[in-house]
């Protein structure tokens, strides 16, 4: 069962947030280490739909590391967010680099609060919808906000980066 607060629980996406004076609230719940799919146990602990969550995932675009942030219903189009930043060649980022870079760990990457502003490309779906779930900075706890908020404080643009 996921807990609802609107206190900020210290990770830097939620410093970020707070700093921004941004409307948003997390969500937390147990974390499974055995779990195959971050984002679809997010979205199955939170009661909504996997369209509604979106997952932070790290390419590598012609050497320079960019931010891609998806719904969990889907997966990233690679040639689509090379496009959408102006590349030719996309592949996905080493795990040990995005955590290095970033400054949170695999499956809790959140889009706000990182390390070093990356490029940011978020899925024009998250348009769709009034609000979004990102991960707040460590498994098992997810921020929701406006998407409009989410493209405001990462400096984002809007793409159809996502596929099925």
């Amino acid at each position: 069962m996921a807990k609802k607060s609107r206190k900020s629980v210290g990770t830097p996406a939620t410093v970020a947030l707070t700093a921004a004076g941004v409307t948003f609230t997390t969500h937390s719940y147990d974390h499974d280490p055995a779990t195959a799919s971050y984002g679809e146990e997010a979205a199955e602990a939170l009661g909504v739909a996997p369209e509604q969550v979106f997952k932070t995932l790290l390419a590598d675009v012609d050497g320079t590391l960019t931010v891609a942030v998806v719904p969990v219903s889907g997966s990233l189009d690679l040639k689509a967010l090379a496009a959408a930043v102006g590349g030719k060649r996309a592949a996905m980022a080493d795990p040990a680099v995005a955590e290095r870079t970033t400054g949170y760990v695999v499956g809790g990457i959140s889009p706000l609060g990182q390390r070093k502003r990356l490029p940011t490309v978020v899925d024009a779906s998250a348009e769709d919808r009034p609000t979004v779930c990102v991960s707040a900075g460590r498994r098992g706890l997810e921020v929701e906000l406006s998407p409009q908020d989410l493209v405001a404080l990462t400096g984002a643009r809007l793409a159809p980066i996502a596929r099925g």
